[in-house]
């Protein structure tokens, strides 16, 4: 039994326990929650928080849209039928926002930018609740709605997700006779285009940019805009539209494989205040009966992750979604969020939409990849080598391809973006003195000071899988010390700017097995002058902890490693790493009061061409394993040969390619 929540179906739902029901009661009490917030007309949903850069007034339109989008779905899923009233209230602050002459007005979407993002939310669920709404409407009211939103047409879009935003808002201005410009779609669906990469997944603009964005607007919306609209045939190719069923099909494969068994998604990327907004992409295939996941297998991991947010205090004391992740936790906001923001979650109840007889809600749960056996998978555009135990149930990322940035580029590592791991159990810190020195997931050489370089702008040399299960993947870059001194506080969304001091070369290598990394690192002289250094460092996961390092070493050693509620992180030196230890932090991510990371480092400086190599774990320490033997050959031409061997005979050679 969940207090507040109908008694748990663990027939038809073995795992969560959760149906429809459930679903339906919690969206209820998240529009009673936020009722009280509404200005006097209810144009505005006024919600408790920091404002966000853009101020309070499109803070109070971005807490209208959003939540606009709950009730939509709730309306849309049960046919009309709307005993609570909820499109009254929203008609009533469409009228007054659209209202020029209003105190309510919203600002226009010519006028700031916000205002282009929320457009489309009013815009969908108009679309999606018309008999209900839209037709209900006073004459007047609709044409001051069609002229607040035809303010789009011709405007700059920039050219990311946000370009969805515009389609959606022309296509409902199409088919509800106000202006709109076939050139803006055809536009926007270039770049929709020009964000494709293997494997269906997208890059939310030309830098590699992979996190949710890519699951919650850039697969949500082409399918939905074509399950909503008229545009099928007309504004959209029918063989465009099966390209994007492949792609979305074909995503879910992976991102299905990224959630823990307690429904945690992957904490990578910016904007993680929309919580569970993951879960979308799901209710898309399941809305558009596309991908090859089952009605099962959809609903456990959509219920996961609600169920998740729930357990973890995101809805307490009061059911208001803050600015955070479990609860409130405001270092998580970034310049652009405000208090209403956080409700772009309702993304994640899109399945709303789906009445109660849809298999969706009516087949049996069926367990997560991490359920049924360990997962073991490559994912090539964004550079990422996936490991999940199920003895674990933690599904943990290694990355060699996403760092928000391109090749080359100059700038400081954004913790959520540019680490070399993240996981569904933990979360680098986002403030503290590590954000400006990388040590969690890091590989950094430190200066006499101890500064640490940054790693943005590398390039990936392979990511594949090997027999026997084994993932190898290996990045290169030449590193930098960067000056944020006199920059403003980390966005999360990409890497601060500053003067920087050109370091060496530095190779990194990922040898993944059975959940357990050999991190392979060699340093080589790079093209140009480089400053000098005094050692490198390798840091491991960041545990989070409301105690304390389980095991602090002192400066000697080659094994670190820091412990709680049975989770470990732990690193140990295989080759040239001597010393180590804990470093914790307070306050610093949302997860616990303190984080801890074990690291290892080199005595002095390390000679160009000579590889290191250390084993990095995240792990609960069930059947633990000895670490593998590693051995190198030098090619004679620069490159090296670099063999693991298990203890069980089960052996990778990897090549680290000469500069």
């Amino acid at each position: 039994m969940t207090p507040g929540l109908p008694a748990e179906d663990r027939d038809r739902s073995p795992f969560t326990g959760w149906t429809r029901e459930h679903w339906a009661a919690l969206a209820d009490r998240t529009a009673e929650a936020v009722a009280p917030y509404r200005s006097p007309r209810g144009a505005s949903i006024d919600l408790p928080g920091p404002a966000s850069r853009n101020g309070r007034r499109s803070d109070g339109l971005e807490g209208f849209a959003r939540t606009f989008l709950l009730a939509g779905f709730r309306v849309a899923g049960e046919g009309g039928a709307d005993p609570a009233g909820l499109l009254e209230r929203y008609a009533e602050g469409l009228a007054a926002g659209t209202d020029p002459h209003s105190p309510e007005a919203w600002p226009r979407p010519d006028e700031l930018d916000q205002a282009k993002v929320e457009a489309a939310s009013i815009a969908l669920v108009l679309q999606a609740t018309r008999p209900w709404l839209w037709d209900r409407l006073d004459d007047r009211v609709r044409q001051r709605t069609l002229d607040w939103l035809g303010a789009v047409v011709g405007q700059r879009y920039p050219p990311i997700n946000w370009v969805w935003f515009r389609i959606v808002v022309e296509s409902f201005l199409r088919e509800a006779g106000g202006p709109w410009s076939p050139a803006d779609i055809e536009e926007d669906l270039d770049v929709h285009a020009s964000l494709r990469r293997p494997g269906g997944w997208l890059s939310d603009g030309q830098e590699r940019a992979y996190d949710h964005y890519t699951g919650w607007a850039l697969h949500l919306y082409p399918l939905l805009w074509t399950h909503l609209f008229d545009v099928t045939g007309t504004l959209c190719a029918p063989e465009l539209r099966g390209r994007w069923q492949d792609d979305l099909g074909a995503y879910l494969d992976d991102a299905v494989c990224l959630i823990g068994s307690d429904g945690s998604p992957l904490l990578q990327g910016r904007s993680l205040t929309y919580r569970f907004a993951a879960a979308a992409p799901l209710w898309v295939g399941a809305l558009t009966g596309t991908g090859s996941l089952s009605p099962g297998l959809i609903r456990r991991a959509a219920s996961g992750m609600l169920r998740h947010f729930r357990r973890q205090g995101a809805f307490e004391p009061d059911g208001l979604l803050r600015l955070g992740w479990r609860g409130e936790w405001l270092p998580i906001r970034q310049a652009y969020s405000g208090p209403g923001s956080p409700y772009w979650a309702a993304k994640g109840m899109l399945g709303l939409m789906l009445p109660a007889d849809h298999p969706v809600w009516t087949a049996t749960e069926e367990p997560l990849p991490v359920e049924e056996a360990d997962v073991t998978r490559v994912i090539a555009a964004p550079g990422w080598l996936v490991s999940a135990r199920r003895s674990d149930g933690v599904a943990v990322v290694l990355n060699h391809g996403t760092d928000h940035a391109r090749p080359g580029d100059c700038h400081a590592d954004a913790p959520l973006y540019a680490r070399l791991g993240y996981s569904t159990a933990t979360v680098p810190p986002l403030t503290g003195p590590t954000t400006s020195d990388p040590l969690d997931n890091s590989v950094v050489v430190l200066d006499e000071t101890g500064r640490a370089t940054h790693r943005s702008g590398f390039t990936t040399l392979f990511a594949e899988r090997r027999a026997d299960g084994v993932l190898v993947a290996a990045s290169r870059g030449r590193v930098r010390w960067v000056d944020t001194t006199g920059d403003a506080a980390p966005d999360h969304g990409s890497g601060r700017t500053g003067p920087h001091i050109p370091g060496p070369l530095v190779t990194v290598a990922s040898v993944l097995r059975a959940g357990s990394e050999v991190r392979l690192v060699r340093l080589d002289a790079p093209e140009g002058p480089s400053a000098a250094w005094r050692a490198v460092r390798l840091g491991g996961w960041p545990l989070p902890t409301d105690a304390g390092p389980a095991h602090t070493p002192g400066e000697e050693g080659d094994h670190a490693e820091a412990s709680d509620g049975g989770l470990r992180s732990a690193v140990t030196g295989l080759r040239g790493f001597t010393r180590a230890g804990v470093f914790v932090e307070d306050g610093t991510t949302p997860l616990a009061r303190r984080t801890a990371v074990p690291w290892l480092a080199t005595p002095e400086p390390v000679p160009l061409g000579v590889v290191l190599a250390a084993s990095v774990r995240l792990d609960r320490g069930v059947g633990d394993s000895p670490d593998p033997a590693v051995s190198v050959r030098d090619g004679g031409d620069g490159t090296h040969q670099v063999t693991v061997e298990w203890p069980d005979g089960v052996r990778a050679d990897v090549a680290l390619p000469a500069p």
